[in-house]
This record gives C-alpha cells, sequence and structure tokens, in this order.
C-alpha cells in the first residue's frame, strides 16, 4: 500500500499521492552523519518536484530519538566537503530554509528526543507536535562549547521571544514536551497514547485541501521568515567552534563519560552537560 524507497537511514513512505510519511531510522541513538544530510537533501529536492505532495510528516523509528545530534565520529570533511545547495547554503541549512519555504505543509511528530539537529529539524518545520510523556527539546551546543549550526539563534527568539530563547540556547537544558508546549517551542504537547492520532488526522485533513491555496497562504506568511544569511553565519560559527580548543576538551570529557553510545548520558544530555569538568 505504501511506497517506500530505498533509504539507508531516512525512508518515505507515500501514504497518498498528497501526503508523505518520512521516518529517521538511523539506530541506536538517530545521530546525523554526512549521509543522513544528503539524503535530507535529495528528499527535499523531491518534495519540491512533486506536483501532487500537500503534506509531509517527520517521526522516527528509533525508540527515544527523534532526531538526535551530530555524529561527531565521522569525519568532519565529509560533511563540509558536499556541495552548497540551490539556496547558496551548505546542504544542511540549505535542507532547513528550503523546507521552510516549500509549498508543502511540513509537520513533526516527536517522540523521544530532539536534540540539536532534532530540534534545528523541528523549528523549520510549519507544525510540531510532541509526547507530553517522552518528549525531549534541546539545543545543547553551548554546554560543549560550540555554536549551533541549523538557525536556533535565528528561529527560536522569533518563535518564542529573545528571551526564552536565551534560556534554551545558552542552558542547554533538556526541555520537556510540556514546558515545550508552553513556551510556544512546539505547537501543543500530547498525551502519548493520543499523539499519532492527532497527527495523522490533522495531516490526512490538509492533504485533502487545495495544493495551491497551501502554497500561497505559506508563502504570504513566510514573510516573517529570518533571512538565508542569519542560518549561513550560524553554520560558520558552528564549524569555527568546532575546532576550539575548549570544545575539544569538553568534548574529551563527554566521551569519557559515555557520549554518543545508548545509555544515561544520551538519555540524560542536558543533565551530563553540567557535570563535565572544563
Amino acid at each position: 500500500m505504501n511506497a517506500t524507497t530505498n533509504s539507508t537511514q531516512i525512508q518515505v513512505a507515500k501514504r497518498s499521492p498528497a501526503y508523505w510519511r518520512v521516518t529517521i531510522d538511523n539506530p541506536p541513538l538517530n545521530v546525523m552523519g554526512p549521509p543522513m544530510v544528503v539524503q535530507f537533501h535529495e528528499l527535499i529536492d523531491a518534495l519540491e518536484a512533486d506536483e501532487q505532495v500537500r503534506v509531509v510528516v517527520f517521526d522516527s523509528a528509533v525508540d527515544g530519538y527523534f532526531l538526535n545530534h551530530s555524529d561527531f565520529e565521522a569525519r568532519i570533511e565529509d560533511l563540509t566537503s558536499l556541495p552548497a545547495g540551490p539556496t547558496g547554503l551548505p546542504q544542511w541549512p540549505d535542507f532547513l530554509a528550503r523546507l521552510t519555504r516549500a509549498p508543502v505543509v511540513s509537520i513533526a511528530l516527536i517522540r523521544g528526543r530532539a536534540t540539536g539537529n532534532g530540534s534545528e529539524l523541528t523549528l523549520a518545520c510549519d507544525m510540531s507536535f510532541a509526547s507530553r510523556e517522552k518528549a525531549i527539546l534541546s539545543q545543547w551546543e553551548v554546554g560543549v562549547g560550540l555554536v549551533a549550526g541549523g538557525g536556533p539563534m535565528a528561529r527560536l527568539p522569533q518563535l518564542i521571544g529573545r528571551n526564552r530563547a536565551l534560556e534554551v540556547l545558552l542552558s542547554s537544558e533538556d526541555i520537556r514536551g510540556d514546558q515545550a508546549e508552553a513556551y510556544g517551542y512546539v505547537n501543543r504537547a500530547l498525551p502519548d497514547a493520543e499523539l499519532e492520532a492527532f497527527v495523522e488526522a490533522l495531516a490526512a485533513r490538509i492533504a485533502k485541501f487545495d495544493k495551491w491555496a497551501i502554497a500561497n497562504t505559506k508563502r504570504l506568511v513566510n514573510t516573517t521568515l529570518p533571512p538565508d544569511v542569519e542560518l549561513g553565519a550560524g553554520w560558520d560559527a558552528c564549524l569555527a567552534s568546532i575546532a576550539r580548543p575548549a570544545a575539544q576538551q569538553s568534548f574529551k570529557a563527554l566521551f569519557a563519560l559515555g557520549f554518543h553510545k545508548p545509555g544515561d548520558v544520551e538519555n540524560r544530555l542536558g543533565y551530563y552537560l553540567g557535570q563535565i569538568e572544563r
């Protein structure tokens, strides 16, 4: 019934010509390395080219993780050598910028951790709905001496206000579903047992509507978006921050505790960021 691509880490199920489900599947932690970035780029090319798709929902096949932080065991050159996208931005911020502007409604269904890249994907989507019991959002980068690369400094202040954006970014704390809803970080936090049915009904409803009306309504709302240059500035600052000795020292301490492996450090990353010695 569903047409699914043979992608390794991102599976696209076409529930109907108008409604696609994109499932992130890179166990055990759903980290995002260069291959996943390439696959996200292929996805946005397909969404922009398809004349029938109206709605895309992002979810996860990995228990406990929506989309996690970057793969810090991958070679940075494999990421930085990827060609820029049509916006002129590198491939990850290019994907995020194009997703926000695509003539398609994008919805994040968040069950588990949306850490770093997962939070950035959430912010790029048109709507987001979180499990009250299981969702955790986090812009964790400052806690390890980094600057986030996917544009949260540009997007969060417009969404939740400057003061709350600074709290999220500078505390590097885990934000639970109910708090994310209260701040406006997500549209709603729903009981986990109700989340799937709610998103499914909303996506199916919008998928019935006229694509021209959807696309033009979204285009007019998008006049409030931050310019792409702000996303590019964040990406440049992120790459520069990775090589800093302070960041490398923090990473070393975090890896020694069990970072990048299934277990308590990944499950409670916000807590451990406050424990590492600097």
